[in-house]
């Protein structure tokens, strides 16, 4: 008798304060192995896995309670060297192992945001080149109500990439794509100091790249109205790189 009465109660607390799982897979598309890595944001704890291999045509889904803020993105060109450390040529989190462990991405990498609310209220969602691009990626509810339409940059900037923003291979390739801000660290370009606000922080012809070329995905700070996305009724997230 007393399991059951604690079970209810159980189930009410969760019931009330809006408690759901939310099933976020990842899949990779690209012709090679990728690593995604994932952060929780707000000091929150780490998800389970915070790190994995995924090879070409793979998906891999994680769990996800409400709510929840976090993002993801993916590595490449990974290896374990001598001293059994494990880096990766573009997007690395610096842990040393495939799992972030509560560690971001070194830019330039492309991030799937999501801000996932409790209740089966509103989330928002995005595709963010802020910190850079080095894969195409979308973010695609699956369910819920509302707009609910995914946010993509579906195809790659590297190979258009403007050289002062270029990141190389040691074979010469175009790997990744920084953003003004990381690449020469002006504020005019990161948005910041006199350059905070909407009005004195306009796009850049280095921001109006990334936009023309994904105009569905952050290009600077200010980009909510073309790139914040949202849908209600707690639906489960596709990731996909190199959709």
């Amino acid at each position: 008798m007393r399991t059951r009465i604690l079970f209810r109660l159980i189930f009410a607390f969760l019931f009330i304060y809006g408690a759901h799982s939310v099933t976020i897979t990842v899949t990779n598309n690209c012709p090679y192995t990728i690593w995604p890595g994932d952060l929780t944001a707000n000091q929150k704890p780490q998800l389970s896995n915070t790190g994995f291999e995924l090879p070409s045509k793979a998906s891999t889904s994680l769990d996800v309670q409400a709510p929840w803020i976090g993002r993801f993105w993916a590595r490449t060109g990974c290896s374990t060297n001598g001293s059994r450390n494990f880096t990766c040529a573009t997007a690395d989190c610096s842990s040393g192992q495939v799992s972030c462990n509560g560690n971001s991405a070194i830019p330039p990498t492309s991030l799937a945001e999501i801000d996932i609310a409790a209740n089966g209220k509103q989330d928002f969602y995005d595709v963010s080149l802020v910190d850079g691009f080095n894969l195409p990626v979308t973010v695609a509810p699956q369910g819920g109500s509302g707009p609910c339409k995914s946010s993509s940059c579906p195809i790659n900037l590297n190979s258009a990439c403007p050289t002062e923003l270029q990141v190389k291979a040691s074979d010469g390739s175009v790997i990744g794509c920084k953003t003004a801000c990381i690449a020469f660290n002006q504020p005019q370009y990161c948005c910041t100091g006199n350059y905070s606000t909407p009005e004195t922080c306009p796009p850049t012809n280095y921001s109006k790249f990334f936009k023309d070329q994904c105009p569905q995905a952050y290009s600077n700070a200010y980009d909510d109205q073309t790139s914040l996305f949202t849908c209600s009724g707690a639906p489960d997230y596709n990731i996909t790189f190199c959709p």
